[in-house]
């Protein structure tokens, strides 16, 4: 389990908040790695111990893993425990339903004797409300990431209607906050909505923002950095395939590695910058 002040801590060590979502797809993956056993957590394994250094976090996405049924969660359980203990573990699985069944999806990935998986975060959707969310919040040390304004399409079908006292994204972020504190709970802000990040900002003030959207998806780094970065730094910033697939050879993981790097010192001075390392 990873607290807040560890967190703050790997972000000042590494003068990184890089997120390296393991999004792996078997399509994508280098064609020689299908003849090892397990062809999705050998790429996760090369990609960990190429970037390890570089990042505070690994966000392996379920769907690329159920895809596969059996095979494809025994991948998920050994990235799971191969994850470095000093990188923040993200399962995103934007999971939210009734209380009982929230609670089974939170056994699955939060407790090791249930399903042998173990990570310290989850994404959720709150569109349920409190019995979609704080089932995950019983379990002691776990922080839970709520779903807030995300970087899809489809965000404004929902995200932005007005509910009279603002749109709908402010009241899910003023609600949760009700639930548990920043040590608890981070929200997803994707970095295409770079200018709403100091409106946010005004609903929550101290929350690490898990921030998708940089790289293939065409955010800006320094845009969220300069309305979303707090003193703590607040943010935690993801990117998956444009690090993982920098190349299709064998040499995927040092161009894994390359990019990463490309990110990190990025990042390492824009927290310069801000005055938080």
């Amino acid at each position: 389990m990873l607290s807040r002040q560890q967190l703050i801590q790997q972000i000042k060590q590494k003068k990184s908040f890089l997120c390296v979502g393991l999004d792996t797809d078997i399509d994508k993956i280098p064609a020689f790695l299908k003849e090892y056993p397990d062809p999705l957590f050998e790429f996760n394994k090369r990609i960990i111990d190429a970037t390890r250094d570089l990042c505070i976090a690994y966000k392996p996405n379920a769907a690329f893993y159920e895809r596969h049924g059996v095979a494809g969660l025994q991948s998920l359980i050994k990235t799971s425990e191969y994850l470095p203990k000093d990188c923040l573990s993200i399962i995103d699985a934007k999971r939210g339903d009734i209380g009982n069944t929230s609670g089974m999806y939170a056994k699955t990935f939060f407790d090791k004797d249930a399903a042998g998986m173990d990570f310290d975060a989850i994404t959720v959707a709150p569109y349920m409300g409190s019995d979609s969310v704080t089932p995950f919040l019983a379990f002691e040390g776990k922080w839970v990431i709520i779903l807030a304004l995300t970087s899809s399409v489809g965000s404004k079908d929902f995200q932005y209607l007005d509910t009279g006292n603002g749109p709908l994204y402010e009241t899910v972020i003023q609600k949760a906050n009700t639930w548990a504190g920043a040590d608890r709970i981070m929200y997803v802000v994707g970095a295409t909505k770079s200018t709403e990040f100091t409106n946010i900002r005004k609903y929550a003030p101290d929350n690490f923002l898990l921030v998708p959207g940089i790289g293939a998806q065409g955010g800006s780094l320094e845009d969220v950095c300069k309305y979303g970065m707090t003193k703590d730094c607040g943010l935690i910033v993801n990117s998956s395939r444009a690090i993982i697939y920098a190349s299709d050879g064998k040499d995927f993981a040092e161009a894994a590695r390359a990019e990463a790097m490309k990110v990190q010192q990025q990042m390492a001075a824009e927290l310069e910058k801000a005055g938080v390392v």
